[in-house]
């Protein structure tokens, strides 16, 4: 037991430095090859901050363990919305001003129906997987053509986007470490799902249990640090925008993972659970940000960001109950 969870930890924290690495090397070789600010701030570094999530959904279904990369995806969506906001919310009022973002946000929530909707079988196939892609494509693509508008304007979530684009490296020094943090987010994947399924074997839960928890809180640490150095510099629209981004990418790019390598029957829980939780927890999300009375409109505040962290404490401890009952 030891090993494993040192292995876990020892992957967790590889799996974060190798992404921030790839990262970086990916945003400053396309930047090198003419790629605009604007592209790589809002599209490429959010695609490449779920890098951790859809590697390790794709090593646990590869190595059979289809369910863990399931929790993964769900788990990930949970700890964003309670842990990660919750926990910046209390620290720092969230106040919302980008037209874009306010866009967006309703969009987690449909694709977390769409999810809902496509699982309500029990059955997981490729045409469910595929079909989340597609939709992951279009929204791109709208965000693509909404952003490019919105630029004009000077809309604060992009401005905050662009700001952020680390600093632009080398070509030759831009390609190593695009490379090394992508070999080495391979190899932290693999520490981390087999720990992980080890854990879960010794303790005698599922992997879908620890996917949902030490595997989503885990990944989520890249997040968590993300949104909280966006809230302390001020741009509270990015740091929103992280999780909102953040949360798409989980549902449309990381979930449909599992079901495309080894499409799969879902485990009860999933669908008596975790994504019930998982879409009114984002319903309260985008109640908290839109609000019902005009003083309370896009402001994510102190008091409802401990609500949330409370609502995460509620949730791991409905899991460790069922499992001590089960």
């Amino acid at each position: 037991m030891l090993i494993s969870i040192v292995t876990v930890i020892v992957g967790l924290a590889l799996l974060i430095w190798s992404s921030d690495k790839f990262v970086d090397g990916a945003a400053s070789i396309a930047r090198i090859m003419g790629i605009s600010p604007l592209i790589v701030g809002m599209f490429i570094i959010g695609l490449g901050t779920s890098a951790p999530e859809m590697l390790v959904s794709a090593v646990a279904a590869i190595q059979g363990n289809p369910s863990l990369g399931i929790g993964n995806a769900i788990g990930s969506n949970i700890t964003n919305i309670t842990l990660v906001l919750g926990f910046t919310a209390v620290f720092f009022t969230l106040p919302v001003h980008s037209q874009l973002l306010k866009q967006e946000m309703p969009l987690i929530l449909a694709s977390g129906i769409l999810a809902w909707v496509l699982m309500l079988d029990g059955y997981f196939s490729r045409i469910d997987a595929l079909i989340l892609v597609t939709a992951l494509i279009i929204i791109l693509g709208w965000m693509f053509i909404s952003v490019k508008r919105q630029a004009k304007r000077h809309d604060p979530l992009i401005d905050e986007s662009i700001e952020e684009l680390p600093e632009k490296m080398p070509l030759k020094e831009a390609i190593i470490w695009t490379i090394v943090g992508l070999v080495l987010l391979l190899i932290s994947s693999k520490m981390l799902v087999w720990g992980a399924s080890n854990i879960a074997t010794q303790m005698g839960v599922s992997d879908l249990v620890i996917g949902l928890t030490i595997v989503a809180i885990g990944t989520s640490l890249p997040e968590l640090a993300a949104t909280l150095s966006s809230a302390k510099k001020g741009e509270t629209d990015l740091a929103v925008g992280n999780i909102v981004g953040s949360n798409l990418f989980n549902t449309l790019a990381v979930l449909p993972i599992p079901g495309l390598i080894q499409p799969l029957v879902l485990p009860a829980e999933v669908l008596s659970r975790d994504i019930p939780i998982m879409l009114v927890l984002t319903m309260v999300l985008l109640l908290f940000s839109f609000g019902c009375f005009k003083n309370m409109r896009y402001r994510i505040t102190r008091s409802k960001g401990i609500i949330l962290l409370l609502a995460f404490i509620a949730y791991e401890g409905l899991i460790f109950y069922q499992i001590s009952a089960s």
